[in-house]
């Protein structure tokens, strides 16, 4: 479902921008130049749906060859208006620098988006704090910051923000699946663990 949002995003900018899509393969840095602040839109959810069909394709190296160019993307689009959407960007840089350092990522980096996001959105946002959990914490094993970020993301009042309301209430939907799947997610602390072998008879 991925790839066919980012092939009807690539279908989308060739309208203004013929070649566009032949370009960003070729030399993504130069290539969106061309766009400008009224693509911005289009740009967030291309460069978002690319970079999530990446994120659950990393084991397929055609696809995850694309990285530079949806993150050229998104990097054009936070460069014309990082405020989109009340830091929509942002957050989407919180799941594209959580892929690891080895793939030009930075965990360093998904928290900087991560607090420019919740900055942008008056803290009213879930998203954010559902793709830091996921995104970082996991890999760092830090299960009370995961267990923190998704119940910040569940006080979140849907209502709050009426523009926001259904995509906090999906943010806030797998927020309780990861939070009921927290010991499939991290491995049990060897405080807790030794506590448990000390009371088995």
């Amino acid at each position: 479902m991925y790839l066919r949002a980012r092939d009807y995003g690539l279908r989308n900018v060739e309208v203004a921008h013929p070649g566009i899509t032949a370009r960003l393969q070729s030399d993504p840095e130069a290539a969106v130049q061309v766009f400008e602040p009224e693509d911005v839109e289009s740009l967030y959810y291309l460069g978002g749906a690319w970079m999530l069909a990446i994120s659950l394709g990393l084991d397929r190296p055609g696809l995850v060859a694309d990285l530079p160019a949806a993150r050229a993307v998104l990097d054009r689009a936070l460069e014309l208006d990082e405020s989109f959407e009340r830091g929509a960007l942002h957050s989407a840089f919180v799941t594209l620098e959580s892929v690891g350092e080895a793939m030009g990522g930075s965990y360093a980096r998904a928290r900087e988006h991560f607090a420019r996001a919740v900055e942008l959105s008056d803290g009213q946002d879930a998203g954010p704090y559902l793709a830091l959990a996921a995104g970082v914490s996991i890999a760092e094993e830090n299960r009370e910051e995961f267990r923190d970020l998704l119940k910040t993301a569940l006080a979140i009042d849907p209502d709050e923000a009426p523009e926001s309301r259904l995509l906090n209430l999906i943010a806030q939907k797998r927020a309780r699946v990861l939070l009921d799947h927290i010991d499939d997610l991290f491995f049990e602390p060897f405080d807790e663990l030794d506590e448990e072998l000390e009371n088995r008879p």
